[in-house]
């Protein structure tokens, strides 16, 4: 965070290691830092790989930047919203620029949790089997879930745990930066700084914008 703490204009820093002011200070950033230093801490001490750092630029209730790095395969994944949507990957090849893909009508490729939010899942999945013909779930941690959807490697990952916003945020804005979006479970946009709580509703993070994730996320 040090970086963040010598840029030439001073916004305000919330990270998930660091003191949370209330919420009625809060409200009134218009613009701030929201870091998470270590996302995916049990994965961390399992030594699977599958943990970032997440930097995220919320302007508005909304991110509009953000930053995912992966420190065992040293990768960043990074995109913004302004002047334009934009995503990239940058990695030991080079630089890429990232697209969510398109849905397709009989696949659907699911990204999901670990650890949480099993039995919910199922259902979820159960459901899915009446609209798609393949379902294919793999299991992830940390925000990588996110930035697999932006890269155009699945379709979906719903979220049926709690997470705090700053598990969420740079994420988001990568997917935003890819043509993804993450709305709760009454698809409405994903907000962040609305209220008290740090915590996230239930989300579901999608490659694109599609009338079937109707039938799926509106009974969850």
């Amino acid at each position: 965070m040090d970086g963040l703490l010598v840029l030439p204009e001073k916004l305000p820093i919330l990270s998930e290691e660091g003191e949370i002011p209330p919420y009625s200070e809060r409200r009134r950033w218009s613009r701030y830092w929201l870091v998470d230093p270590l996302d995916g801490t049990k994965e961390f001490i399992d030594r699977n790989g599958e943990f970032t750092v997440n930097i995220a630029l919320v302007e508005d209730q909304k991110p509009v930047a953000g930053w995912v790095y992966v420190p065992v395969k040293e990768q960043l994944y990074y995109g913004w919203v302004t002047p334009e949507p934009e995503a990239f990957k940058e990695a030991a090849a080079g630089i890429e620029q990232i697209f969510s893909r398109k849905l397709e009508p009989t696949n659907l490729a699911v990204v999901a949790s670990r650890r949480h939010g099993g039995e919910a899942l199922q259902e979820m999945l159960e459901r899915a089997k009446g609209v798609f013909e393949n379902i294919d779930l793999k299991n992830f941690g940390s925000s990588l879930k996110i930035c697999m959807i932006a890269e155009g490697r699945a379709d979906w990952c719903p979220r049926l745990a709690p997470t705090s916003e700053w598990d969420t945020a740079a994420a988001h804005a990568v997917l935003l930066g890819a043509g993804g979006l993450i709305v709760d479970s009454t698809l409405q946009d994903l907000e962040y700084n609305r209220k008290d709580s740090m915590l996230n509703p239930h989300f579901h993070a999608f490659g694109e914008a599609n009338s079937l994730w109707q039938k799926l996320v509106n009974q969850s």
